[in-house]
């Protein structure tokens, strides 16, 4: 970092302290009028000139990523006919506007620091650290989300169409997915010949639970290492296995997104597998005690305070590559694929290829690079395997056809079996009407 940005800075710093010492000694912020200007004016140059220190660059690239991913979603919109893709609030906010996203993750900080109850020093160092942090993550969700939607648009030259969800509003989260009980797919697309994928991202993820029972079936969700995505052929609409090893339905494809050019020389912490289950009672305990500070080191988050009774630590310490290799021998899918956004080298791809990965390097955001893995997804594609033949009269074709092009007028794409699926359903649940219904008809049908 060079000196000039410091200099920046710590100025803009000097001069909202020199602000507060002769209009808010007391540090209660409640200014007015102009002084209320002037002290946004100097808290926003404080923010900037410290963001474009730490992160500038970096900010810069994170601009052309938004760009390619925006391109991305009005793409897949208007290939797929969809409603519009759902992010997760956090990455949704980033999306919007990068630099107001990360200038939030240093107000708790920066108010500290302007009160006293921080250095300047530890402002650089904790500010900084949020900044980074917060960067990373983001541009990681990104390109996973950037991988996934151009993924799907590449599987529209096998006449592709989303069928789930219904409402076509392709969500990218899995945030309050779970509360059911199960783990439902963030889509289903329909491929030519009558043939289904179904789509998780970041899976497993943690169940809903109501007591010790039910958390002890569900605590492998939790700890359980959670590829980028699931792939399976067929309509899947839920890949829990509670009390099972690993607690998921086999994947037919799991495919890893990697944004980082060193990708494979990164190391993280595997904690989760090693963390001892916990009850109930013992889990609103911690989370009470502090939140994360006890849950979060159960679970292997890293936290700066953490609590008097923290049990010892177990961790396994591998290589980004290991990792991966690591996803394709603990849930055996059919295939595994590894998409690099940079180029891989050829000792990395060989070690991956012993290990059965194949490797998609220098990606970028160029979707045509995706197409060996369209090819992939074809094959792994299958029919409904429950599907059931029945012959059905004509009148009976009329009346479908009737109901899909009134549902597609309204803009619900939907296929045959889910028409007719949902059709019962809603019969199912409202059976005393159509009992009504049909005994009113007969009696019409008699007396004519």
């Amino acid at each position: 970092m060079s000196e000039a940005p410091v200099v920046e800075w710590v100025r803009c710093y000097e001069k909202l302290i020199n602000f507060l010492e002769v209009n808010d000694k007391a540090r209660k912020f409640s200014f007015q009028g102009e002084s209320l200007k002037r002290f946004v004016d100097l808290r926003e140059q404080f923010r900037r000139s410290f963001i474009k220190y730490v992160v500038g660059r970096e900010l810069r690239k994170a601009r052309y990523w938004v760009k390619a991913l925006k391109k991305e979603v009005d793409e897949v919109v208007n290939t797929l006919g969809l409603e519009g893709v759902m992010f997760s609030k956090e990455l949704k906010d980033f999306i919007n506007d990068p630099p107001s996203h990360l200038r939030k993750k240093l107000f708790n900080y920066m108010y500290d620091l302007l009160r006293g109850k921080i250095c300047l020093k530890d402002f650089e160092r904790v500010g900084s650290a949020a900044l980074r942090t917060s960067l990373k993550t983001n541009l990681r969700n990104l390109y996973q989300c950037w991988v996934f939607l151009s993924t799907l648009r590449s599987l529209s030259s096998f006449n592709a169409k989303i069928i789930y969800p219904e409402h076509g509003f392709l969500s990218l989260e899995r945030s309050g997915k779970q509360r059911s009980g199960g783990i439902p797919p963030n889509c289903i697309v329909r491929l030519k010949g009558s043939k289904f994928l179904s789509f998780f991202l970041e899976a497993p993820r943690p169940i809903g639970w109501e007591d010790s029972t039910d958390l002890k079936r569900a605590w492998q969700l939790y700890v359980a290492l959670r590829p980028d995505i699931l792939v399976y052929g067929g309509k899947v609409f839920n890949i829990a296995l509670l009390g099972k090893d690993p607690p998921i339905k086999r994947p037919d494809m799991i495919i890893e997104c990697k944004e980082l050019v060193d990708w494979y020389s990164r190391t993280r912490e595997i904690r989760g597998p090693f963390a001892k289950p916990l009850t109930a009672e013992e889990w609103r305990s911690k989370w009470i005690e502090g939140l994360w500070d006890g849950l979060a080191d159960v679970l292997g988050v890293k936290r700066t305070e953490a609590s008097a009774g923290l049990k010892e630590k177990k961790a396994l310490r591998l290589k980004d590559v290991q990792i991966v290799a690591l996803y394709n021998s603990l849930y055996s899918p059919k295939c595994m694929v590894v998409v690099s956004r940079a180029k891989v080298p050829a000792s990395i791809k060989s070690y991956l290829s012993d290990h059965g990965i194949e490797v998609l390097d220098e990606v970028g955001f160029r979707v045509e690079r995706l197409s060996p893995l369209a090819d992939l997804l074809l094959k792994i594609a299958k029919g409904n395997e429950s599907q059931t033949f029945m012959e059905i009269s004509g009148e009976c074709v009329q009346c479908l056809k009737v109901i899909l092009e009134e549902l597609e007028s309204a803009g619900i794409s939907l296929s045959v079996d889910a028409v007719l699926e949902s059709s019962l359903r809603y019969v199912l649940n409202r059976l005393d009407d159509y009992v009504a219904f049909l005994k009113k008809r007969r009696v019409h049908e008699s007396a004519s």
